[in-house]
């Protein structure tokens, strides 16, 4: 009996070991999952706060800003039709086709020839003279195999002179020096010919063809038109048709109409031409924009500008004429530079600079004003080893983003109304100075 209550004791007391492990262990859990909470809590508070940092780095990468020596410009963008002094030249024979004596772009002097037109049956004649010169150079050698008496002295000198021209135009890739290598073969091998000639018995073979060749050759230099320069200038075959209407001595007719019913592309290259050819006399050419801006409208002839082109190039400009239309104006600029690099081109893209200034750089938004009297006095707020300083700046130049500022002298801060006290507690802005960015 004493046994059974023994063990039923025991039993009574696992059972409350267990029950009081239980919940030893539920509070344990309980006391984690807080700590668990409170951890996550601390991190979520932590990633929110470093999120907040970082979207206010992104859209305020920083509070200040260092005052540095830079530039700012006013420009704008535009499309800008170009004027040249030109001269069209076109020959009769013009349906025949024409070879280019002068190149696209080559400087020519007056008088001289730069282009020529086919003859009638140019083809058919160089072909019977091309069969010449293989039937006289068959001749030639059959003679050099028989041994004829021919000044080898001569005859090797020529030869030499044509190896060494054909040696030069097989490394040549300008087409000008192309044909004028040649046409020297050509000669050289015609003189040879003609001694070859002159040595063999008279009415020979070799005889006949070298004066069939003859005659082939000045029936087809007597059918040639050659073209020359009637001024000097710059040759182009680049012909668009606006030759005469877009010409510096036209100003007056030059309108909005006129210029945006130019059927040409902005930045199409003109074709060239296979009938005609022209001389740009002038070195200055000049370009005509319809312009509607505040700068624009502020211009002035004889204002000096800056024009960007598409490759980046920057090129001094003077505005030279000038002509309301509305709210538009027609703006004629002069350039003497790159004129070789619009040849190609009637209507362009480009950035006018209106002006451009140097110094003391700062953000507009730096910028708050102070009422001085009847004065309104810009002011930054430059910060340095803590202490923050209000320093008044005068303005020079301002564009959109930024101003160009420098530091007010003593006798204009006591004009603008300021004590001499105040005026001795003032401060000056310096390079490399940092400033608030919104200082209100």
């Amino acid at each position: 009996m004493n046994n059974k209550n023994k063990k039923s004791n025991k039993g009574i007391n696992n059972n409350i070991k267990e029950q009081t492990n239980i919940k030893q262990k539920r509070k344990t859990g309980s006391i984690n999952r807080k700590k668990l909470i409170a951890v996550l809590l601390v991190v979520l508070i932590v990633l929110s706060f470093a999120i907040y940092k970082i979207v206010e780095l992104i859209m305020n990468p920083t509070a200040t800003f260092m005052v540095e020596e830079g530039s700012i410009y006013q420009e704008e963008d535009t499309t800008g039709y170009i004027i040249r002094d030109e001269q069209v030249v076109k020959g009769k024979n013009y349906k025949n086709g024409m070879e280019q004596i002068k190149s696209e772009g080559e400087k020519v002097a007056k008088n001289e020839p730069i282009f020529r037109y086919y003859t009638s049956g140019e083809e058919e004649l160089e072909k019977k003279i091309s069969d010449l010169d293989k039937k006289i150079d068959e001749a030639m050698q059959s003679m050099e195999e028989e041994g004829s008496s021919i000044p080898s002295g001569d005859i090797s000198s020529l030869e030499q002179q044509i190896e060494e021209k054909l040696d030069e135009l097989y490394q040549e890739t300008d087409m000008k020096k192309i044909r004028e290598y040649k046409k020297d073969i050509d000669e050289h091998i015609n003189k040879k010919s003609r001694i070859v000639g002159d040595y063999s018995p008279s009415g020979s073979y070799l005889k006949k063809l070298i004066d069939e060749r003859s005659k082939y050759e000045n029936e087809l230099n007597n059918g040639v038109e050659k073209i020359n320069a009637p001024v000097s200038g710059i040759v182009s075959y680049k012909i668009d048709g606006y030759e005469e209407i877009l010409s510096p001595d036209k100003f007056d007719s030059i309108n909005k109409d006129l210029l945006e019913d130019i059927k040409v592309k902005t930045g199409q290259i003109i074709a060239t031409s296979e009938e005609s050819g022209k001389i740009i006399k002038d070195f200055n050419y000049y370009i005509a924009c319809i312009l509607s801006s505040d700068s624009s409208k502020n211009a002035e002839v004889g204002d000096e500008v800056k024009l960007r082109f598409y490759s980046g190039r920057e090129v001094p400009a003077e505005v030279t004429y000038i002509s309301n239309e509305d709210n538009d104006r027609i703006i004629i600029l002069k350039v003497n530079q790159d004129v070789q690099d619009l040849i190609s081109y009637r209507k362009i893209s480009l950035d006018i600079i209106w002006w451009s200034d140097s110094g003391k750089k700062i953000p507009n938004e730096s910028i708050a004003k102070e009422q001085k009297g009847d004065n309104e006095v810009p002011y930054v707020i430059r910060t340095r080893d803590g202490y923050s300083d209000k320093i008044y700046v005068k303005i020079l130049r301002s564009n959109d983003k930024y101003s160009i500022v420098t530091n007010y002298t003593k006798d204009e801060l006591k004009e603008l109304g300021f004590t001499t006290e105040e005026i001795k507690s003032t401060k000056t802005l310096t390079i490399y100075d940092e400033i608030l960015k919104k200082p209100v």
